[in-house]
Order: structure tokens, then sequence, then C-alpha cells
């Protein structure tokens, strides 16, 4: 044991850090790479965006493709459409997904384990199979063009129900019952034991499904025909589509870029807000009770 502890003491010694950080340096370059690309071709001119070797300082900078996004295009009630559905069906997961969970969890009724398993067969099936029964059912209800048929089918989600019910299953059980003997019932429970313990469990995946819808393009594309009523990717995409058929990307590179670079901006926010429990969420995978 002595001798293992002294050969990893020798291991990490200054030249092991060093290659550490220069590991993590390049890591890091390659992921900032291409953000720092985009922003360099969102303040520029056309003429910069296919220049080989890549410009990347503009010969020319300016933020007009910005000022064309916000005054030529919807793109503010794009974004707010996007951040309406995000935003419901992060909170109608969190709810459907948490309560669902706690049931698989901790409670014991009949065909409990067959009701899961039934539950983790949906996550073999990818949209694409379900999106023509889900239209049929959007198109009897007559909510076609609204923005109800993005929200309503994913309200409920068997990936977060698998994981929070992971997570659930790490709570010791001894806090239920001392709960219980205290004369709290399974809500009283779930709502100020289970909870207030798994702010990293449902951090994550708040962050995983904001994200996702936000960056939803295939849905929107299927069910929103009005363009004040389009999401953000939806609405970039065919502004894209626009500029390639009246003469090429390069027409308004920037300004493609530039509704590109704001339409992050949220996702961002969201996860550096929620950063904090994530890496707790983490963290406390590796603690033993």
């Amino acid at each position: 044991m002595e001798a293992t502890k002294a050969a990893g003491s020798r291991n990490s010694g200054p030249g092991a850090r060093v290659v550490y950080y220069l590991v993590l340096i390049l890591i890091m370059a390659l992921m900032v790479v291409p953000f720092v690309w985009m922003f360099s071709v969102s303040i520029g001119r056309p003429s910069d965006v296919f220049v080989v070797p890549p410009r990347w300082i503009p010969s020319a900078i300016g933020f007009a493709s910005y000022r064309r996004v916000l005054s030529n295009l919807p793109f503010l009630s794009w974004f707010l459409n996007s951040f309406k559905i995000a935003s419901l069906i992060t909170a109608g997961q969190l709810f459907t997904c948490s309560t669902a969970a706690y049931a698989f969890a901790r409670l014991r009724f009949p065909g409990r384990n067959t009701l899961f398993l039934v539950l983790l067969s949906a996550l073999m099936v990818p949209v694409q199979v379900t999106i023509i029964p889900i239209f049929v059912i959007m198109r009897v209800l007559n909510l076609l063009d609204n923005h109800l048929a993005l929200i309503l089918p994913p309200l409920v989600s068997a990936f977060g129900v698998f994981l929070l019910r992971q997570f659930f299953l790490t709570i010791p059980k001894e806090l239920e019952d001392a709960a219980f003997i205290d004369g709290a019932g399974p809500l009283m429970i779930f709502g100020r034991i289970i909870l207030p313990l798994s702010g990293g469990a449902l951090a994550t995946l708040a962050v995983l499904t904001y994200n996702f819808f936000w960056n939803d393009y295939f849905t929107p594309l299927v069910f929103i025909n009005s363009p004040s009523k389009m999401t953000l990717p939806l609405g970039i995409g065919i502004m894209a589509g626009r500029y390639v058929e009246a003469g090429g990307m390069g027409a308004d590179a920037p300004g493609i870029v530039a509704a590109v670079a704001m339409s992050i901006m949220p996702v961002l926010f969201v996860f550096l807000f929620a950063q904090r429990y994530l890496i707790e969420s983490i963290t406390m995978t590796g603690i033993k009770t």
C-alpha cells in the first residue's frame, strides 16, 4: 500500500501536472475556436466568410448584421416563442417526471416493475416513428399550427422518469422512515425530503430538457406553418434557405451567424444558472452513505 502511494505521488509531480493542464487547454481551445469564428463572422463582411485561411479578425468590424436581423426579421417573436415552449415543457417535465419517478422508486403497487419496463421501452422509439400518430391526434384536436401541439406531447419523458428514479433510489430510506414515524404521508415526504435532496438531478433534467427543446427543429417544422408562430431554429433555417435561393449563403452569412449567435445565449444562461447544481450532482455521485 505504501509503495502504491509513493508511486502515485511520483506520477503526480510537476511534469504530470503540466501535461494535464496542456491537455485541458487543448480541449478548451477545440471547443472555443468555433464560437470565436462565429462571432468573428457575425461582425465582419460577407466577403470574409470563405477566405482561406480563415480570417479571425474581420477586415471591417461592425454590428450591422445584428441590426439587420432584429429589424428585418421577426426575430424577437421567434425568440419569445422558443422561450415559452421550452420553458413550459421543462416545467411540465420536472413535475410529471419527479412525481412518476417517486412512485416507481418508493411506492409499492401492483404491476410497478412491468409498467416501468413498458415506460423504458419508449426510450427505444425515436420521435420520427411516432410523429405521424401525433400529427393525426393534433389534427383531430384542431391544434395544428398551434404551440400546444409542441407543448403537450413531450410533457412526460421516459428518460426524465428513469433519470430521477435512479437518483431517488440513492436517497437513504431511513429518512423516509423517520418522517413516516413523525406522521408524514407520501406527499409530505416527497415535497419536504425527496425534492430538497434532489436539486442536482432536477437541475440536470432541466438543463437537458431546455437545451433539447430550445434547439428542436424537426417538430416545429411538422406542426407550425405561420411565420409569427415559428421557433428560433425553424425561423433561422428558413432564413438561411431564402438567402441560398437568393444567391448563395454568402449573400448574408454574417446575418445568419448573428442570428445563431443570439439564439445560443439563453441556453448558455440556463447552464450558467444551473452550473452549481450540476457540479453538486456530479460530486454527490461519488459519496457513499
